[in-house]
């Protein structure tokens, strides 16, 4: 992982910030796009440093990631807490095979239990535990309270910039892409 370091005003970038990778790839190869490396360098910098803490996170509170994925849709979804497998997979944005195999490992695990639908004969729907509710009560306040205190160096208005700035960069990216 490049080094997220920068320079004080007047010196030359540290080789391994963003900065510094950009500068170098412009010397090398004059000519070569670098406008992004500044940009998705520190989001890719980033996204490893949140997994990772969070990874960490999960561990201490005994959920792995899918399942914690799995259980707050259902839990955000709102009481009676059930959602239709296809529902899960449209807002986890999770294939229909993976939720299929997280529904039914948690179900293996007492977290969810699975029942036919009303309205089809292949709906299938998941609906959270007394078990899974306790298990993504205690872990999403440790999830996201740890996140919260990783962007308390932004103040209030930092973070809505950045909020808003990131929002933006997701529509396009995902407009961009939208054809593969």
């Amino acid at each position: 992982m490049a080094d997220t370091t920068t320079a004080a005003p007047g010196e030359p970038e540290p080789a391994h910030s963003a900065a510094g990778i950009a500068a170098a790839w412009r010397r090398e190869r004059p000519g070569t796009p670098t406008a992004s490396i500044e940009i998705a360098t520190p989001i890719w910098q980033l996204a490893k440093l949140f997994a990772d803490d969070r990874n960490r996170v999960l561990r201490e509170a005994g959920i792995d990631a899918a399942t914690l994925d799995l259980l707050s849709v259902i839990r955000r979804s709102g009481p009676p807490y059930t959602l239709s497998t296809r529902e899960i997979a449209r807002r986890t944005l999770v294939t229909a095979g993976a939720i299929s195999q997280r529904v039914a490992r948690a179900e293996r695990e007492g977290l969810v239990e699975r029942a036919p639908g009303t309205t089809g004969r292949r709906t299938v729907l998941v609906k959270l535990t007394a078990e899974g509710h306790a298990l993504i009560e205690r872990s999403v306040d440790q999830v996201l309270g740890q996140e919260a205190a990783l962007v308390e160096g932004l103040s209030e208005d930092e973070r809505a910039t950045l909020t808003a700035l990131l929002n933006k960069l997701m529509a396009d990216v995902r407009r961009r892409t939208a054809a593969y």
